[in-house]
């Protein structure tokens, strides 16, 4: 996967159009709302006043387990454990009002009056402020030979923009800016964290759910709590459509699947994650309720689509609804390992188990609809129900041929029985598990269908059911789950919100990098003599020194193989094309012309310096283990701009002028002077 284009300072670049972000306030910028008093937004600052209260608790707690290991004292070890069991206690009081906040899915939900089962979103992880203004000063001080203060208005746009991503508004925007701070990383990444030397700073984020902080110096700690605030967001996105039309279902079903493809790519792109809400278990169960959310509104959707008195859609219906069945119950697999159990909110569990029980009762009540309200078939629909039948449940019931119980009114309306009696006892062990939970027991909307579902059930059971039924009701068997709108996990598209290097200043990153060290600049004076200034030239941004005439003018002031040209005359070269340093050599007088030069440590021939890539490695991984990191990840790659694996290809002009008189050892890509 690529990274995002590098563009000269004025904009001028290959290819298409591009969107520029320009310098905003970190409170007015678009897509961010830090003062807005949405319940939502209320929601995320009780968030972060529990997590400081939360790390303020850890840290007495491992200050007084350090007092308790090490002194010898009886009594003062007696008033430490006492200590312990307060500050034990108040953690645990935290961590359920957290819980409580997570389970918050009503004040995410739309405010339409149409009745839908809620979905799960996500809180957003927090995270504290940065200041990056003294080490990124220090950084371009030391290594790039500039004056760091000439960069401030540079490092704060950059600090304003990680403000703003704080607080993202709940729509398109939102999404935006966390792209946008999440591809200006890549460009951080490249210019100030090499691969041998971390700059001290520390990225503080506190876990989603239990609150717990965490800290690393990677860079990658950042990028990947960014990438899960865009999953969360996308979570908070899908649960407020209005499911009751077909472009609400259509935008929360899109929204859904764009989550579970940033939690995919988190989980396959990092590793090792410090904080428990981005290690792999917890990644692959928040995958599998995005995927299983999405599979409920493609029920959802059939509802509006397919005529509810039609035969073979009810059937269609019902197979619908075992699928979310299906998928809710792997969820419920997932949430119960000994890795997750303990982390998952409680009320998740209860809500996924509870949306399981009430998908399989969905699927026999519309196995018995269609069995119980559509006519028997004619001859003409005879073969085609038929066919229907025959894979619709996992086992066959017992009983007449399937021919005989499709005509048979009497034999449809006994297995009808069986389907509405199988669900009607779902339907009563969803309620049931509903009732364990204390914060399901105060959703409303949730009690409100179920208790819908279940008398709807009852109510066709008493219809159907004969005073003169002597016959015991058999067993129905399960029906087989199947979807015509199969999920897709839909990887960010991180090409969406192009961004320019706030850095560009410091020159294009072909060269001027964090990985890359050179010798301080160097100015040589030089004067034109017979046959020009003695060397070749090759290349844009920077234009190379690829061959010095052994004798001539360019040798004998010092200029090298392998040299690149930053400025000519005092004008700042470093981003200018082939043709531009030529004009500006040849406009000079008798005088001569003062060229500034640098040249890279270990690449002073030139071929080594041609084949030079622009290939920027992020270099602080989480771990050393981490995937952004490796070549293969790098070369299995599709995506034309994601920003996890770190390559820039050089783009030097191949373009060539010669001037002067001939030079044998002068390449087909290269100009004489």
């Amino acid at each position: 996967m690529m990274p995002p284009e590098e563009e000269s300072p004025d904009g001028d670049r290959d290819g298409g159009l591009v969107l520029l972000h320009g310098p905003k306030s970190g409170s007015t910028r678009k897509g961010c709302d830090p003062f807005a008093q949405t319940q939502r937004s209320k929601l995320q600052h009780r968030r972060a006043r529990i997590n400081q209260q939360i790390n303020k608790e850890m840290r007495m707690r491992a200050g007084a387990e350090n007092l308790f290991r090490a002194t010898s004292n009886h009594k003062v070890k007696e008033t430490v454990a006492l200590e312990l069991s307060y500050v034990n206690s108040n953690l645990q009081l935290l961590k359920e009002e957290l819980e409580e906040l997570n389970s918050s899915m009503d004040v995410y939900q739309n405010d339409s009056e149409s009745i839908s089962v809620p979905m799960i979103p996500l809180g957003l992880k927090e995270t504290k402020e940065l200041d990056l203004l003294v080490p990124l000063k220090d950084f371009i001080s030391e290594h790039y030979g500039e004056e760091g203060v000439l960069f401030e208005k540079e490092i704060k746009e950059f600090m304003e923009l990680r403000q703003a991503m704080r607080t993202p508004s709940r729509n398109e925007a939102g999404l935006e800016l966390l792209m946008e701070y999440y591809n200006q990383l890549y460009f951080l990444d490249s210019r100030f964290f090499p691969p041998t030397k971390t700059l001290g700073i520390f990225f503080h984020w506190y876990d989603s759910l239990t609150g717990v902080p965490s800290h690393q110096r990677a860079l990658a700690f950042e990028k990947g709590s960014v990438l899960f605030n865009l999953g969360a967001l996308h979570t908070q996105i899908g649960a407020r459509q209005d499911r009751a039309s077909l472009p609400g279902l259509n935008q929360a079903i899109d929204a859904f699947q764009k989550a579970a493809g940033a939690f995919n790519y988190l989980k396959e792109n990092f590793s090792n994650a410090p904080s428990l809400d981005m290690s792999a278990a917890s990644l692959t169960m928040l995958v599998r309720l995005m995927v299983a959310q999405v599979q409920e509104c493609v029920f959802e959707k059939m509802t509006l689509l397919r005529a509810q008195n039609d035969f073979l859609a009810r059937l269609q219906l019902a197979q619908e609804a075992a699928r979310v069945e299906d998928v809710y119950s792997l969820v419920h697999q997932t949430m119960s390992q000994p890795h997750v159990k303990d982390y998952v909110p409680f009320s998740w569990t209860t809500m996924v188990q509870v949306k399981s029980e009430h998908f399989k009762a969905l699927s026999h009540y519309f196995a018995a609809i269609a069995l119980c309200e559509c006519p028997a078939p004619s001859d003409a629909e005879l073969l085609e129900q038929e066919k229907a039948f025959l894979q619709f449940h996992v086992t066959m019931p017992e009983g007449p041929s399937l021919r005989v119980l499709l005509q048979d009114p009497e034999e449809r309306r006994k297995l009808g029985k069986a389907h509405l009696k199988k669900a009607i006892m779902k339907h009563e062990e969803a309620m049931r598990i509903h009732g364990l939970c204390k914060i399901l027991r105060k959703m409303d909307i949730l009690q409100e269908v179920l208790s819908f579902a279940h008398k709807r059930s009852l109510s066709k059971y008493s219809e159907i059911d004969h005073e003169e039924d002597f016959f015991e009701t058999g067993e129905a068997p399960d029906i087989h789950p199947k979807t015509h709108q199969k999920p897709e996990i839909k990887s960010p598209n991180f090409s969406q919100v192009k961004v320019t290097d706030l850095f560009h200043r410091l020159g294009p990153l072909s060269v001027f990098s964090a990985k890359n060290k050179w010798y301080p600049a160097r100015r040589v004076h030089l004067m034109r003599g017979e046959n020009g200034f003695g060397f070749t030239l090759r290349g844009d941004s920077p234009v190379l020194i690829a061959g010095v005439i052994p004798g001539g003018c360019a040798a004998e002031a010092g200029l090298k193989e392998g040299d690149y040209i930053i400025s000519v005359n005092g004008k700042d070269c470093k981003w200018s094309k082939h043709a531009e340093v030529v004009q500006l050599l040849k406009s000079t007088g008798k005088e001569g012309v003062d060229i500034g030069v640098i040249t890279l440590q270990g690449s002073e021939c030139p071929k080594a310096v041609d084949r030079k890539a622009a290939v920027m490695s992020s270099g602080s991984g989480m771990l050393k283990s981490n995937k952004e990191n490796s070549r293969k990840s790098l070369m299995n790659s599709k995506s034309a701009s994601t920003l996890l694996v770190w390559s820039k290809k050089s783009k030097r002009s191949k373009k060539s002028t010669y001037s002067g008189v001939p030079f044998t050892a002068v390449g087909d890509n290269e100009a004489m002077y």
